[in-house]
């Protein structure tokens, strides 16, 4: 099955996506922030990304920037509770750099898996 990275820096949504992803057979690794997250990054176990937007040391933008960089077919979706902007611009901007989808916060896991289901086939 395919791996999907989990970025996430809320540690109790980061182990409920993946709770929700392993259910359904993904290989799951996760990372609390986007430094951690480019250095568990793997290309040739991971097919997907689903980071946050906000996040300390690292925020999500810088993430899909890299991991782009890295693996340029890489599938991305974005999530964002947004801060003082609000989520509308933060997931723009995810969208402009390669997001393959965005979810304003708060979501459900399922459609979570629904969309990473749908998005690799």
């Amino acid at each position: 099955m395919a791996g999907v990275l989990i970025v996430e820096d809320d540690a109790d949504l980061r182990e409920m996506l993946r709770d929700a992803l392993e259910k359904r057979k993904f290989t799951v690794i996760t990372a609390a922030n986007g430094r951690e997250a480019v250095a568990r990054f793997r290309p040739s176990v991971i097919d997907m990304v689903v980071t946050d937007l906000l996040m300390p040391e690292e925020d999500g933008l810088m993430v899909i920037m890299k991991i782009k960089e890295l693996k340029p077919s890489v599938k991305m979706i974005a999530i964002s509770g947004g801060g003082k902007a609000g989520p509308g611009s933060y997931l723009l901007m995810a969208s402009t750099l390669g997001a393959d989808h965005v979810f304003s916060k708060p979501f459900l896991p399922s459609e979570l898996v629904q969309k990473v289901r749908e998005i690799l086939g």
